[in-house]
């Protein structure tokens, strides 16, 4: 399709804003892209609650129909999204397929799930009229809609927590208009994706102000969304330092609202003495494969290993070693990523008891994996060491004993994930170590690792600060839908329910 660098506000193609960005791939095409402010953030957010009433009257089969859909018109623009994704990202291909598949199945599955009216989470206490000493009224719960919701496009993933991403869709499916701020690092692909909303929206004959896409790369952009008075919940995915701003700013609103924000996780990988004695060395070897997928761009990309002291131990951090030295340098996602990447090498290798194994080099957008080695004391008592490097690095924490790696445990932030490599002689350890980590992550996980978040029922992609703002929610899976509902009792009803 032709890309207009517009943006999409209650089903018209806009180019209004404050002036223009110029977007630039790497095959040097470039786009002049709107770059929008408040006047736009206020039609929008306008049209969005004249929206509201009626769509969150719909029933569960008509926002199922609204995502098939949605899910249907990207599919059919998949080779347009391969296209200008390849060129802005710099993702292969293959990636950027697999990423729309995966996005039109979330599509889908949510809407299943709200075709069968499991998102309303009814429950029902009769009423007890002859009850002693009081009766009890007929009391009704179920959950709905919260308002409109502004939600902030990843870079990471163009397509699956972007413009149709994880929020987009779990807001919809819930009955709330979203007003989607498109990342600026592909606007290009966000475009192709909002016009699949937007056309699904018409095709609906729902009410444009449902869905609105507004580009831009000003602060003052995202600001003007998360302090509209008419926003009534934000999702966001990326840095801690940008989320936790607009986090502050949710909060210091005159009526303060939700902010359901993933702001990044190093995913520890605890090597247990068992494992590590039995396949040492293949668990390097499957541990650098995930470490360095996707340049290492991924949220749950495992950038911190627990492994014991030793000879055992040397060999994984020996044979680690030599595979990222023997990796070929891979393209970042903007110059801005891989920028901070080499600023992030650099915080680590300055850091006293902390010794680099490779150096993790980069060229513009070409990056190497970096490797560091330290101890738990240093790594305990060193707050930089606990701060993600988004990208292909890792950080080798080696430790005496049993003891010394649960003190590491104990020490961790709040993660997304916690992998446990183990044996079935490790098993008193494990006892020892899950109870702990349930505290620290939203999943854990056994012989495996965290790169790759599936799109099912039972998935939880977030856990405590700073991996997630809010810890009893998930932007992944069925219970993502329920961050943009809250609980209402209907008291005395009955004779006008079912």
């Amino acid at each position: 399709m032709a890309l207009t660098g517009a943006h999409f506000i209650a089903g018209k193609s806009s180019k209004t804003g404050a002036g223009n960005f110029q977007s630039k791939t790497l095959s040097g095409r470039s786009l002049s892209v709107s770059e929008g402010g408040s006047d736009e953030v206020d039609l929008a957010l306008n049209a969005a609650e004249d929206a509201f009433i009626a769509f969150a009257a719909t029933d569960g089969a008509t926002r199922a129909t609204l995502l098939r859909r949605i899910a249907d018109k990207i599919e059919a623009r998949a080779d347009d999204i391969a296209e200008i994704g390849t060129e802005e990202t710099g993702l292969p291909e293959a990636r950027l397929r697999g990423e729309t598949g995966r996005t039109t199945g979330q599509l889908r599955m949510f809407a299943d799930f709200v075709e069968a009216g499991r998102e309303l989470e009814v429950r029902h206490d009769p009423a007890l009229p002859d009850r002693e000493p009081l009766p009890r009224p007929d009391l009704r719960l179920k959950m709905r809609p919260v308002g409109p919701v502004a939600v902030f496009g990843a870079s990471n993933f163009p397509l699956a927590f972007s413009v149709a991403g994880g929020d987009t869709a779990s807001a919809l499916a819930a009955g709330c208009p979203v007003v989607v701020k498109g990342h600026p690092a592909h606007p290009g692909t966000g475009e192709v994706v909002a016009s699949a909303i937007s056309e699904s929206v018409s095709d609906c004959a729902l009410p444009p102000g449902i869905f609105s896409m507004i580009q831009g790369t000003s602060h003052a952009l995202g600001h003007a969304l998360v302090t509209h008075p008419l926003t009534a919940a934000v999702g966001f995915t990326g840095s801690l330092a940008a989320g936790r701003a607009l986090f502050d700013l949710c909060a210091a609103r005159p009526v303060p609202i939700p902010f359901f924000g993933e702001l990044g996780s190093i995913n520890p990988v605890f090597i247990l003495p068992g494992a590590l004695a039995k396949r040492g060395e293949d668990i390097a070897r499957d541990w650098v494969a995930s470490l360095t997928m996707g340049v290492g761009q991924f949220c749950t990309n495992p950038g911190l290993v627990i492994v014991p002291k030793g000879a055992d131990g040397d060999r994984f951090l020996e044979r680690a070693t030599s595979l990222l030295k023997h990796t070929e340098p891979q393209t970042m996602l903007t110059d801005s990523i891989a920028s901070t990447y080499r600023d992030g090498l650099a915080t680590v290798q300055n850091q006293p008891g902390v010794q680099l194994h490779s150096h993790g080099t980069s060229t513009d957008r070409m990056v190497l994996p970096g490797l560091a080695e330290t101890t738990s004391d240093v790594f305990i008592e060193t707050s930089q060491l606990h701060h993600e490097v988004f990208g292909p690095f890792g950080l080798v924490v080696r430790v005496q004993d049993d003891s010394e790696l649960m003190r590491v445990a104990r020490h961790i932030e709040g993660q997304l994930t916690c992998t446990l490599q183990m044996d079935a002689s490790d098993k008193a350890l494990v006892e020892a170590l899950l109870p702990v980590l349930e505290r620290k992550a939203g999943r854990i996980l056994a012989n495996g690792f965290p790169t790759g978040v599936d799109v099912a029922e039972a998935m939880v992609h977030g856990g405590p600060y700073p991996a997630s703002t809010n810890f009893g929610h998930s932007s992944v899976g069925t219970i993502a839908i329920r961050r943009w509902l809250r609980p209402v009792c209907y008291q005395g009803f009955q004779d006008l329910t079912d």
